[in-house]
């Protein structure tokens, strides 16, 4: 018989990871505690913007037209305990209100409303990006309130989702991690992952402790990369080279290789910034903090990136006040394709304008409802060209394909000032110098 699966939490990583098993063949029963947030689902709709992920969906949410049915959702823990044999908890860790340290409140209340539930044989999966350590905590606590005792067990399957690529990377992961203390545990783990393994994905299989490090270590590993590239731009802006032939020349050495060697503002969103920090907080409870003394760094040069910004466009426009100045800003999201803008750079930067005075206007593909939410006094435009109407300087802070492709000419019928800030060395000097353009970028002083 084949297994039924549930997942605990609907939001970006839940609702695609539910799509996911879906389409992998699998029985899958959705829950959350948001009513609005299941409605969406329950319509095929999604609650956040991931290319691909409605159509998924649409593919096999019951009661849809043509759908596979596989793919319900519900708000009854009950129905969730006795419907699934494997569950997944997908529920957000977010960086606590005032600390450094990942707030466990939606990870713990999440298993006490499901362990009371768990009568008979049942493997629960963390997914969650949490402190290491806490796998161990959660494993007993589920031994001691779920009926099935011993029977109703504990693993660790971190995620490694890209937003943009989410539904590739679930259904074509590069690896599947799992944490499992049993042979029972790490065969139901195989059966569920068995389409992408048979596909060549590998499958490692660790101890707790290990699993839970596997995904904070990838991210502040990713941190440095990008965080060292900036630094280095930092260096070019003061010596007059050029950060992306730099980068160019040293990521011919396969050891070091080109990606997440491209100068900005930083990185921003919902993981990176919060799990090096978190990463950092329980570093310090296990008493190795100076281990990862470097990560404070790390995030210094990341934050400075976007004040850097401010003041470049500060000096583009002569020194001085932003007041009665107009700055349009293309890019809200803290990366393209999707419509996340938790801890944007491009939209802290456009708030720190703001608030020194500029007009500030704002464009973004998928972003714009979101960056209303977060900041609503900004100004807002619903295209490109609207956005950089009359403005003295237009900055490019999220690197979406829409403004690689703009025509410069144009956009500078409509400017007051041809000025344009690259953010995210994205854009072709060339072609904008060609259409009148004064073209800057960060750590390239010269190009």
């Amino acid at each position: 018989m084949s297994l039924k699966i549930t997942v605990i939490g609907t939001g970006y990583l839940g609702a695609t990871h539910a799509a996911a098993m879906a389409e992998l063949g699998f029985e899958v029963l959705g829950l959350d505690v948001v009513p609005e947030k299941i409605a969406k689902l329950e319509r095929g709709e999604t609650p956040m913007y991931e290319p691909g992920l409605e159509e998924l969906l649409r593919k096999h949410v019951a009661g849809i037209e043509g759908s596979s049915g596989r793919l319900r959702f519900t708000q009854d823990w009950a129905e969730v305990g006795a419907f699934g044999d494997v569950h997944f908890l997908c529920v957000n860790t977010p960086q606590r209100h005032g600390e450094y340290a990942a707030d466990m409140s939606y990870v713990n209340a999440a298993l006490a409303s499901l362990a009371p539930h768990l009568t008979g044989p049942a493997l629960v999966v963390g997914k969650s990006t949490v402190p290491v350590g806490s796998a161990d905590r959660l494993a007993a606590y589920l031994a001691e309130h779920a009926p099935a005792g011993a029977d109703a067990e504990l693993a660790w399957n971190p995620e490694f989702l890209r937003e943009g690529f989410a539904v590739e990377d679930t259904l074509h992961p590069d690896r599947i991690v799992v944490g499992v203390r049993s042979e029972r545990a790490e065969k139901l783990l195989r059966e569920v992952y068995s389409t992408p393994v048979a596909e060549g994905t590998p499958f490692v299989v660790t101890d707790f402790p290990t699993a839970e490090l596997v995904k904070t270590a990838a991210n502040s590993f990713l941190a440095t990369k990008i965080s060292f590239i900036n630094a280095m731009a930092e260096v070019c802006e003061a010596a007059g080279g050029d950060v992306t032939r730099l980068a160019e020349a040293i990521g011919y050495d396969d050891r070091i290789g080109k990606k997440f060697l491209r100068a900005g503002i930083g990185f921003g969103g919902g993981c990176l910034p919060k799990d090096i920090r978190a990463f950092m907080a329980r570093a310090g409870e296990l008493g190795v903090d100076q281990a990862l003394t470097f990560l404070r760094e790390i995030d210094s040069i990341n934050m400075r990136r976007r004040g850097q910004m401010v003041e470049l466009t500060r000096e583009i426009l002569g020194g001085g006040s932003f007041l009665g100045r107009r700055v349009a800003v293309l890019g809200a999201t803290f990366k393209p394709d999707s419509d996340d803008v938790r801890d944007s750079p491009a939209l802290n930067v456009a708030g720190q304008i703001h608030l020194q005075g500029g007009q500030v206007t704002v464009y973004d593909p998928k972003g714009m409802e979101n960056a209303r939410r977060v900041f609503p006094t900004l100004g807002y435009a619903d295209s490109a060209l609207e956005a950089v109407r009359g403005a003295d300087v237009v900055l490019h802070l999220t690197e979406w394909r829409e403004f690689r492709e703009l025509d410069p000419a144009a956009l500078g019928e409509v400017t007051t000032g041809r000025v344009i800030l690259d953010g995210r060395n994205t854009l072709d000097p060339q072609l904008w110098r060609r259409a009148g353009w004064t073209y800057r970028a960060m750590g390239r002083p010269t190009a």
